[in-house]
């Protein structure tokens, strides 16, 4: 079987090549390089350590080593989504289009027809059902990355194998660090996954600039404090709104007046809803429920997160909603929403939330 591992440098990627390797594979290396560089020369995410690592593991294990680059078409799809999104008021989840479009989109269609297979390092798993294979979610239940993955297709699916979904992150650094990798201590990168180094707020000023506007709390009107511009925050937003006497927490943007709303208190109802409205919605290997009328229990996610909320999900034309007996915090348009079944281990479907 021809394997094409998609290797970052990273600890996890690392070790998908030790794990193909000692089930007999001999996988072919790819770098994928997707550097920032723009018409104004503004550059990030230096890869010349991670390309060092790679190279190292590579000869390590006597791997093919190909380093090709999808600047143009990640600048053309990811990076133009999210300044868009941004602009128009939205949360974007780059990492899931750059899983959808470029990892499993573009790379597969330029490179991806020599191989069987590609591998990556994403915390997750397939299991087979009815002779169709599923998207399921990893051992380790605090690292699965399932939700970041819940936007790709079944043609997709079929052709990816996730050698470390099965393993706890420990386990991954104990291999890293037995087999002397050098990513074996290097720190997961935090980012999001164009951005590297560089400061997201110094991105977004970037391309969306500045442009003053009041903070508002939203109970009674009261002018708190002033932004920057709404395109650098995020409903649920804590952090960094420069406010005294808090938490407070963004709960609103009047994108129109430039005019963020605010609600202070762990515990305000503001920052809460039940309700997820899905639009865009899309089964990964198949729709399960068809035309269903009434509700169907399942679980979900509208963030990274290890916890499961359970809800009941409902068809209404071609939107679908889901309604939740628990409040769930930051329900933000744009941001995708992620469908498990009831018992949390295969992901179905997901949409964006409107």
């Amino acid at each position: 079987m021809e394997i094409a591992a998609l290797v970052s440098g990273g600890v996890d990627s690392s070790v998908v090549v030790h794990q193909l390797k000692e089930q007999g594979f001999n996988p072919t290396i790819f770098y994928i390089k997707i550097g920032m560089e723009d018409e104004h020369g503004f550059v990030d995410c230096p890869a010349e350590e991670d390309i060092e690592i790679v190279t190292y593991i590579a000869k390590k294990y006597g791997c093919k080593l190909e380093i090709v680059s999808l600047h143009t078409e990640y600048w053309d799809s990811v990076v133009k989504y999210t300044i868009e999104n941004v602009r128009r008021g939205l949360t974007p989840n780059p990492d899931m289009m750059c899983n959808k479009l470029i990892k499993f989109g573009v790379f597969n269609d330029k490179w991806g027809h020599q191989f069987d297979k590609i591998a990556t390092g994403h915390y997750a798993t397939t299991t087979e059902q009815d002779g169709l294979k599923w998207l399921s979610t990893a051992k380790d239940k605090v690292k699965d990355q399932t939700y970041f993955l819940g936007q790709i297709d079944f043609l997709q699916l079929s052709k990816l194998i996730l050698p470390i979904g099965n393993l706890l992150k420990k386990d991954v650094r104990a291999i890293a660090k037995e087999q002397q990798l050098p990513s074996a201590a290097r720190k997961d990168s935090q980012g999001i996954c164009f951005l590297g180094k560089v400061n997201y707020n110094d991105f977004i000023k970037r391309y969306l600039g500045e442009k003053t506007g009041q903070i508002v709390e939203f109970e009674t009107g009261n002018i708190l404090g002033t932004h920057h511009g709404y395109w650098f925050h995020t409903i649920g937003q804590r952090k960094g709104l420069g406010l005294s006497g808090g938490p407070w927490f963004v709960i609103k943007k009047d994108i129109n007046r430039n005019i963020i709303y605010v609600s202070k208190g762990y515990d305000t109802k503001h920052q809460y809803g039940n309700t997820v409205n899905l639009s865009g919605f899309q089964f990964i290997t198949k729709d399960v429920w068809g035309d269903f009328e009434g509700e169907k229990d399942i679980t979900f996610k509208i963030r990274h997160t290890p916890e499961f909320t359970q809800g009941r999900i409902s068809k209404m034309g071609d939107m679908y909603r889901i309604v939740s007996e628990e409040k769930i915090q930051g329900i933000a348009a744009g941001q995708f929403g992620v469908v498990y079944d009831p018992e949390e281990i295969i992901c179905l479907a997901s949409g964006m939330i409107i």
